[in-house]
């Protein structure tokens, strides 16, 4: 208990402990700002299109209420893709793809892919979320605390001594890397608190499991800096062994898998999509209508009956069935497009299994419902809202029906909101495993200490 006491002084009366402590500290609540100032950003969003889209409802419904398809060409919908408070931590793919959609029922790939416009300087650096900062930064800090624990005692001599006051010398080492790992943890824990109070998160399955990946990673850390340590080499060439682990880990294996996913997955059909989308309603200006009305009525059989004017060159039916084409035309890329995408998504959590970086970014992303899977579920509930509102309206247009006599204070923001399972043993076993893998092989190391 003595000793146990003896390693703890020593090592929070070390220079560098309150300096890192401090630095990780304010990095993690700024992190926490920035999380928070994301939320609520997303959040006025919303409100901002609610607001918009009645507005737009309104005034197009009192200057444009002759022609119901002349209407539906401008007015809009939205769809919002609801985004957890636990997204603050980990905010992966939200600052990209957009968590809100508005879309006409006219022609959706074209629309679908629409985003907002960010400075590109920002969107180069990203946002430095909770995630980041525990991926990036908890284990540089866990290197400083870590990588002279054995090597510093011999460089000073002390090591024979304390050898001659225990038959286990490699136990010294154990505990003075358990206080640090201790600390770790309790500043994890304070900061996760926190993060739950100031993001108002709720404590559900999620936010478990979030924790539970947070604290497994940092006794990863704590793992490897022991089996590195167990080498009894010098100060200098364990920082060095330290740091190159840590650029591995952290940006040369994930870039180099991200490479790697994309060059076996390239995603040319994104082009594709937009091309054929285009052509699809485009070229059907100069070519005849009836071809595109019959593949509208084969799509759409309940609207068999509306016909297009005779010796017109335009009616609602003919643009909204042009409008249709571009999307059928379309869909072979689109599904290409997608597939591709599921298979990356899957194809980076078989990577990650191996690599606790990677496995924790991604469970971090999945359980905030910011990751790759979670943006291919809005698109898919985005096809179902669009497909919804033509069902609704296509009727109306084709036979004319009276603009003022739809209910048009009913069309308001509509929600979804992503499922998923959790499966406990796919988001924990494997960087578990890694850890232990590393702790044994550390204990086999230490235990071969020598004076």
């Amino acid at each position: 208990m003595n000793i146990t006491r003896l390693l703890f002084l020593n090592f929070i009366r070390a220079k560098g402990f309150i300096i890192a402590l401090f630095v990780l500290v304010v990095a993690s609540l700024l992190s926490l700002y920035i999380g928070k100032t994301f939320i609520e950003k997303h959040q006025k969003n919303i409100q901002k299109t609610a607001q918009a889209q009645q507005e737009t409802i309104d005034r197009y419904v009192k200057f444009e209420n002759k022609e119901m398809g002349l209407l539906l060409y401008y007015l809009k919908f939205g769809l919002v893709n609801e985004m957890p408070n636990l997204a603050g931590l980990s905010i992966g793919q939200r600052d990209i793809n957009p968590s809100t959609m508005s879309v006409t029922i006219r022609n959706l790939e074209e629309q679908k892919y629409n985003t907002e416009l960010h400075n590109p300087m920002y969107q180069l650096l990203g946002n430095m979320d909770f995630g980041f900062v525990l991926i990036y930064f908890f284990p540089l800090v866990i290197i400083a605390f870590c990588f002279n624990s054995l090597s510093e005692e011999k460089e000073s001599g002390i090591w024979k001594l304390l050898c001659s006051q225990t038959d286990k010398p490699f136990l010294v080492i154990v505990q003075k890397i358990a206080i640090r790992w201790v600390i770790m943890e309790i500043l994890l824990v304070v900061l996760l608190c926190i993060a739950q109070i100031y993001l108002q998160i709720p404590f559900n399955i999620s936010w478990i499991i979030f924790g539970l990946v947070a604290f497994l990673y940092v006794l990863f850390w704590f793992a490897l800096c022991t089996w590195i340590v167990s080498f009894q080499k010098n100060s200098n060439q364990n920082a060095l062994l330290l740091l190159i682990s840590w650029v591995l880990l952290t940006i040369v294996l994930p870039a180099s898998a991200n490479a790697f996913i994309t060059n076996i997955y390239p995603t040319q059909e994104a082009f594709e999509t937009l091309i054929e989308s285009r052509d699809g309603y485009h070229k059907k200006w100069d070519l005849p209508k009836e071809p595109t009305l019959q593949k509208f009525k084969a799509h759409y059989p309940q609207f068999a009956d509306f016909q297009h004017p005779e010796n017109k060159d335009f009616s609602w039916l003919w643009y909204y069935a042009m409008q249709q084409m571009g999307d059928d035309e379309a869909q072979n890329a689109v599904k290409q497009f997608k597939n591709k995408l599921a298979k990356r998504e899957e194809l980076s959590k078989n990577i990650g299994y191996f690599f606790p970086t990677i496995h924790t970014q991604l469970v971090f992303n999945q359980v905030a419902q910011s990751d790759l899977d979670n943006q291919l579920k809005f698109w898919e509930a985005l096809e179902q809202f669009h497909e919804k509102q033509k069902l609704h309206f296509y009727p109306k247009i084709f036979g004319d029906a009276p603009v003022l006599q739809e209910n048009w204070q009913q069309w308001k923001l509509d929600f979804f909101k992503s499922q998923f399972q959790i499966h406990w043993a796919e988001k924990l076993l494997p960087i578990l495993l890694m850890t232990i893998i590393f702790l044994i092989l550390a204990m086999f190391q230490l235990r071969k200490i020598i004076v």
